[in-house]
This record gives C-alpha cells, sequence and structure tokens, in this order.
C-alpha cells in the first residue's frame, strides 16, 4: 500500500536562504489544504505559485480568508507581506504587456523576501525608442531580471547596453513557432551577449530565486 503524505520543506530558509514555496498548478485541492493547515500550525508563511482563481475558491472556506490572492499572477501568499522599504537595486524589464503574469510572480517573489524591485513594462526591441528611453535608468540597477516572449531579443540587448547581469525569462508568448516559449529559450541561451543567465519558460519565480541570492551574497559581502 502507498500512503500519502504532504512533507514541507520548512527548513529550507536555513539552508538556501529562500523561502519554502507552493506550486499549485498540479496539485489537488486536498493536497493545497493540507500543505495550507500544516503551515498554519506551525505558523509559517508560504508563497503560493500557479494558483488559479478557480482553485483558490474551491479552498476550505476557513482558509480563503487566511490567503492574500493576486490575480495578476495567479500566486497567494499565507501570512503577511512586509513590504520593503529600501530602495530598488534590481529591476524588472518586460518587452510587452503580455508578459504580465510573469513579472508579478517575480516581484512578488522578491517583496515577498523583503527585497524591493522596480518594473518596466512593455519597452520590447520592435520599438527600440522606448527601451532608449528608459536606458539612463536602468544603468543604476544593479541586476536586471528580463521578461520577453517571441524571439526573446530584450535580454540580449541589454547586457549589450548595460553593465548589470541579465537574468532572462523566455516566456511563451508568441505566434506560430513561438508559441509556447522554446524559440524564446533557445534564443536566450545562444545569446551572443556575456553576461545572460536564462531560466526556464514563464518561470518568475525562478528567476527572483536567483536574483535573491545574487542580492543577498553581494550585500552580505559589502557591508
Amino acid at each position: 500500500m502507498i500512503k500519502s503524505k504532504i512533507i514541507m520543506d520548512f527548513d529550507r530558509y536555513r539552508r538556501c536562504g529562500i523561502e519554502e514555496a507552493v506550486m499549485c498548478e498540479f496539485k489537488s485541492i486536498g493536497q493545497i489544504n493540507e500543505i495550507l493547515l500544516q503551515a498554519g500550525q506551525q505558523q509559517r508563511r508560504l508563497l503560493l505559485t500557479r494558483l488559479r482563481a478557480e482553485k483558490f475558491n474551491a479552498l476550505m472556506p476557513e482558509l480563503q480568508p487566511q490567503l492574500q490572492f493576486y490575480q495578476e499572477c495567479d500566486c497567494a501568499l499565507l501570512g503577511a507581506l512586509e513590504l520593503p522599504t529600501t530602495a530598488a537595486t534590481i529591476a524588472i524589464v518586460s518587452g510587452g504587456s503580455s508578459d504580465a503574469n510573469v513579472c508579478h510572480e517575480a516581484r512578488l517573489t522578491l517583496n515577498y523576501h523583503g527585497i524591493n524591485c522596480d518594473l518596466f513594462q512593455d519597452v520590447g526591441v520592435a520599438a527600440l525608442w522606448r527601451l532608449q528611453q528608459i536606458l539612463p535608468e536602468l544603468q543604476n540597477y544593479d541586476l536586471l531580471i528580463a521578461v520577453a516572449g517571441m524571439e526573446a531579443a530584450l535580454p540580449t540587448v541589454l547586457a549589450g547596453l548595460t553593465d548589470a547581469p541579465i537574468i532572462a525569462i523566455p516566456t511563451s508568448v508568441g505566434y506560430g513557432v513561438a508559441a509556447g516559449g522554446n524559440v524564446a529559450l533557445l534564443s536566450c541561451l545562444a545569446s551572443c551577449a556575456g553576461g545572460v543567465m536564462t531560466m526556464n519558460i514563464d518561470n518568475g519565480y525562478g528567476a527572483a530565486c536567483a536574483a535573491i541570492k545574487i542580492y543577498r551574497k553581494i550585500n552580505k559581502h559589502s557591508t
């Protein structure tokens, strides 16, 4: 007999500097309820990603009020969000407004870990003047998260114009062969510009976690 039990990793922050998070897309309502009950019993915060509205609405009625639901990125938080007050040294830059959900997932993950960031949307290379207008401002950031679909040229262009390391998030936005994000992924992996680190398709959470580790190491050694 196989006995199914949810085992949470509440020690992750101590080991890795990243809080436990739950990807809900492939979990049942019952599994998510159990996870939330475990976290509540231990008075733990949780970040839940890929939690669609219909799945959130199906959770136990007594659990729903304990969650802050962010429909713009299909995420939820259990526990308080302590908004950072420090000036942002990380910027999220997106090629188009269709990438908004991925951008907001990355931003919420950063904020959840107490790190501020600024978001610049709809500045893709199809109208390069939009990026040129904000380029002087982007030069002030220590780290850039570049979010782009289609052929995902934005991360390469940013890497060729700024001295910040670039974390690229290829997205599944696009027509024809670009739909699904594989063209964007290959484009980022094949970038001719140095300093581009590529995440998996639509992985805003993963990009934010990479940025968190870089940010904390930089600040640890600069103090």
